[in-house]
């Protein structure tokens, strides 16, 4: 446990299953909670050019992802041979650097197993501004990032 009483979250897959190829439902979150830390000063633009970048380098193979206030959610599918853990470790570190970013020390995954789940939680994502009360419609929110093509 770590100095305010939560477990460290296990991102390691069960025995025999690897995380290559796999597509997870993520939640990042700032250091800072119940702020606007990632949308203000158009930081939530870096954010979502460094999605788009890692994206087109094959680096992980981004569906969707929005930019909240305070958090981050995704749909990422990891590449063969990867670790989702060192992915996420490695962005979060790059972000820290480039835009002073502040991240809690873990994220949240889950893997997803179905195309079904897929679909719902994409939509789940991109509805999460409109159930904040931060837009009236998913297409209104500007923090976001949809891929375009079929790799994600």
């Amino acid at each position: 446990m770590d100095e305010i009483g939560r477990k460290q979250l296990p991102h390691d897959p069960p025995p025999g299953i690897g995380v290559g190829g796999h597509l997870f439902f993520l939640t990042i979150c700032a250091e800072a909670r119940g702020t606007n830390v990632l949308i203000e000063d158009n930081r939530a633009d870096m954010l979502l050019e460094s999605v788009r970048f890692r994206h087109e380098s094959s680096l992980w193979f981004a569906r969707v992802f929005v930019v909240m206030p305070d958090h981050v959610h995704a749909l990422i599918r990891v590449p063969e041979e990867s670790s989702l853990r060192q992915l996420v470790k490695d962005w979060k570190r790059w972000t820290a650097r480039r835009g002073a970013f502040a991240w809690q020390r873990d994220f949240f995954d889950h893997r997803l197993r179905k195309e079904e789940s897929a679909n719902k939680k994409a939509d789940y994502i991109l509805m999460n501004p409109v159930r904040a009360g931060l837009a009236k419609t998913p297409e209104a929110w500007p923090h976001k990032w949809i891929a375009s093509d079929a790799l994600g």
